[in-house]
This record gives C-alpha cells, structure tokens and sequence, in this order.
C-alpha cells in the first residue's frame, strides 16, 4: 500500500505542545480549528483489510490478492482506541464513525463497539460493504452500535460484480441490508458513488429500489481520494444531474439539514415515499463547515479526507505519554487545522499523492 509521509507529533505541532500553563485543553472545551470550525465527528479505520476490490478504492491492480497489509502489531489496539476516543468525546465530540477497509473483518469488532457505546452522548455508527451483516448485525446491536451505513454502487448484478472486482453479487448485500434492518440498525444509510460511463446507468434503478423501503439512499460524487483510483474529472456526474435525473421520475423537494455541518444535501419524495441525499464534495464544497478528524489503522491523525500527511498518536501511545500530554498532542493537531481542500481542488492538486480511502476509510 503506498503510505503517505507521516508527521511526528513532537516535529509536526511543537509550538501547541508546550504552553505557557503547562496544560492540555480543560476538560469540555470545544476545540477551534484556524477557520473557527469545531471537532464534532471522530472517524475510526479498525483496519485496511478488505474483502472488495472496488475500482474507486482499492483496485486490483494496486491492491491485489497478494497485497502486504499491516501486520496485527501495527494496529491500534481496542484499548488504545478507547483512550484516543475518549479525550475527543471530552471535547465535543458526539459521532465515532467505524471504517476500514471493511471493518467487519477485525476481530471481535463488537467488543469495540461496546467499549465505545458506553461513553457518554455519543452515537456510534459503522459503515460496511454488507456481506458478513447476515452474521454480525444483531451482535453489533446488542453491543450498542446505533446505526450502519452500507455501500452498494449498483442494483445490476453483472455491474455491481464489476465494480467490486471480488465477485460478490449484489444479493449478499441485499442480504446484509435486510439484516441490518431486522437488528434494528436503522435509518440505514445506502452509499452510491457515481462515476459517470460506469454505473452511472443504475441511478434510477437504485432510486426505484429504494423508495418506501425506509432507507436513505445516497448518492456519492467520484472523488480523488488517495493516488491510485485513476480520478478524472470528467468522470464525475454532479449531484445536480443526479437529482434532475430522479426528479423526472419521481418529484423531489428540497428538505433542512439534520444538524449543522452535515454533508449530505437532502432531498424527499413528494409522494411521502422516503428521503436521499446528494454527497458533493467535488461541485460543491463543504469545508467551510467540516467537523471531521480521522483517526486511521495505525493511529495517525488526518484531519482531512484528502490529507497527504498524518500526525503520529501511536508512538505517545505507546512511549507511555500520560493523558495530559495526549491531549494537549490532539489539541495541538486540531488547532492548527486549516483544510479546505475541496474549495482549491485543480487538476493540479487533484494530481498529488494522498492518503488512500481503503487506509484512513471514507
């Protein structure tokens, strides 16, 4: 896998390890960035294993059958989780969101879930491709997970096979949805990315299927996340094309965000057959409102999907830093953020090497 360039913590944000008090930040205190935006969602990969191979994050001819994944010892423990977890929680943060890879291939990954559901006024939620829900869902349930998000890029099952390049039918995640939803794993989210000439044919399809089924289908702009998915620009259908294309077959009205910062538009039927989202980061911004930091596999913190450098909490982790000074390393990485990538993106910047999705998930 090509790791992108890691910052030690001590190198990348000295001048915020070391103020004048001596302190980390107070217990409850929110955290600005330099664009005056607050730490709201903590984004955690569990690992970069996968059991897809899907052509806009992990493609086959990068990441094949015989790709040198992490070893175990390199991946952040429960326990080390938990207590990277629990400083953010302290200061704001109500969303921890479980990526991977697939995060359903770590072992025991309901024990995390459980660990994590017992801190105070968070919802915990995982996002999944599907096919091991059949198995998992109810013990993800009944350890505290709140919701899922599951991935599923077209109804056509010669298409869908294609796009995950694995050979899984589209049945196994029909299945895994219908799991989730028996568990009580709901509203469930259905993610679609969409990249245009590819499986930009199954909008309708997708949107008909879903209809009064009680989830939130949502459609996903093709983004240059990472280095090897081969992004260009004119494979992106924008989201407005996107809803225009439904709307012809099913009317839509426009509805309010959930909470401020959200990053899927919404939008209804207007014959009360349910909601979808448009997810724009290509055509339209959202970083002026981003409350996401990531925290990946190995224990990197990325403030940015389209990051190209981390910020090392493993190795405080593990040198034994007390958690004053984990803290005050967070804080430090928070601080200084000032991301807005999707607002610069060029083709120049879309052309550098970036942290893949498969690695810091989605």
């Amino acid at each position: 896998m090509p790791i992108m360039k890691v910052i030690p913590i001590h190198e990348a944000a000295a001048p915020a390890l070391a103020p004048a008090t001596g302190q980390p930040p107070a217990a409850g205190e929110l955290l600005s960035d330099r664009r005056g935006r607050h730490v709201r969602d903590l984004r955690i990969s569990v690992t970069d294993r996968c059991n897809f191979r899907c052509i806009y994050c992990m493609p086959r001819e990068v990441f094949g059958d015989d790709h040198a994944f992490l070893p175990r010892r390199e991946l952040l423990s429960f326990e080390e989780i938990l207590r990277v977890a629990r400083l953010f929680v302290a200061h704001g943060v109500r969303k921890i969101r479980i990526t991977g890879g697939e995060p359903l291939l770590r072992k025991d990954i309901e024990r995390l879930i459980g660990m994590l559901a017992r801190l105070d006024g968070v919802e915990v939620t995982l996002t999944t491709n599907g096919v091991l829900l059949p198995r998992l869902a109810q013990r993800l349930k009944n350890a505290g997970l709140h919701r899922v998000t599951v991935s599923l890029d077209a109804l056509d099952d010669a298409l869908f096979r294609r796009m995950n390049d694995a050979d899984y039918p589209v049945e196994k995640v029909l299945e895994g949805i219908e799991a989730a939803r028996s568990a009580g794993l709901g509203p469930i989210k259905i993610n679609m990315v969409v990249k245009r000439g590819t499986n930009d044919s199954d909008i309708e399809a997708m949107a008909g299927h879903f209809r009064h089924s009680g989830h939130i289908l949502r459609f996903i702009e093709f983004m240059d996340v990472g280095a090897s998915n081969g992004w260009k620009m004119d494979e992106v259908l924008p989201s407005r094309e996107v809803i225009a294309r439904i709307d012809r077959l099913f009317p839509l009205e426009a509805i309010d965000p959930n909470y401020e910062g959200e990053v899927a538009e919404r939008w209804r039927y207007k014959d009360g057959g349910g909601e979808i989202g448009v997810i724009s980061s290509v055509t339209q911004a959202f970083c002026s409102s981003c409350t996401r930091i990531r925290l990946s596999t190995e224990g990197k913190l990325y403030t940015c999907l389209f990051a190209q450098a981390g910020h090392d909490l493993r190795a405080l982790l593990r040198k034994g830093a007390d958690d004053a000074l984990l803290d005050a390393a967070i804080a430090s990485v928070w601080q200084q953020r000032e991301d807005r990538y999707s607002e610069i993106r060029t083709a120049q910047t879309a052309a550098l090497r970036k942290i893949e999705m498969s690695y810091i998930g989605g």
